[in-house]
């Protein structure tokens, strides 16, 4: 019955913790010829940054000297100036994949959040995600104690429409932002005319808008 659908992505994400304030009051996400970046924050005084680094990359490769020059090669120069460093007090890479389980029902087990899903960080579902599987679960069952059971019946159904949309939101984030060791210059080309059409479409803009604040229960 279990089905499961899969996408490993061939890089991962350098990201380090420090207590410096952040480069800006909104996210950068930046698509440069040497790799995707980001730079997001915590608190006025805490910023969380990532580079995109090979799939078989290691820690200690990269020193925090190592880490700030890059971050600075790939975001725009003016927040290169501004950016504010100091050493690390976490750095891991994380790797990025899709995944799915289909269906997130069996009997009288539900799976919820990354029991069942797996999505790339690129466009911030995984938390949202979460709470909307529990969200639809808590309703399904309160129902169910009230001697409805149409929710539970039709949790996993409910629920991966929605977990469809959301993967199909971070797998175009990541394929439009980050380098990949396989691309061709039709894919490239690709890329460019996409980040073209975001960036000059008000109907694209309102789009992924939409999708990254959290598509409606």
């Amino acid at each position: 019955v279990l089905k499961e659908f899969e996408r490993v992505y061939p890089f991962g994400w350098l990201g380090i913790l420090s207590e410096t304030p952040p480069v800006d009051d909104e996210l950068i996400y930046a698509q440069h010829e040497r790799g995707f970046a980001l730079c997001s924050m915590r608190n006025a005084r805490l910023s969380r940054y990532y580079v995109q680094v090979a799939q078989d990359d290691k820690v200690e490769n990269w020193s925090d000297d190592a880490f700030w020059d890059e971050l600075r090669r790939r975001i725009p120069e003016d927040a290169a100036e501004r950016l504010v460093t100091g050493p690390s007090i976490e750095k891991s890479i994380a790797p990025l994949r899709s995944y799915v389980a289909e269906p997130m029902r069996w009997g009288r087990l539900f799976l919820v959040g990354d029991a069942a899903h797996i999505v790339p960080p690129t466009g911030a579902k995984g938390l949202n995600l979460a709470v909307s599987d529990v969200h639809y679960l808590y309703h399904a069952l309160v129902q169910a104690y009230e001697g409805d059971e149409h929710g539970v019946t039709h949790y996993s159904e409910q629920a991966l429409a929605r977990v469809w949309k959301s993967e199909r939101f971070s797998w175009s984030m990541t394929g439009l932002l980050h380098r990949f060791p396989d691309r061709g210059a039709f894919e490239a080309r690709m890329q460019e005319a996409e980040l073209d059409y975001l960036q000059h479409s008000r109907a694209a803009q309102t789009s992924l808008a939409e999708n990254y604040v959290g598509l409606p229960y």
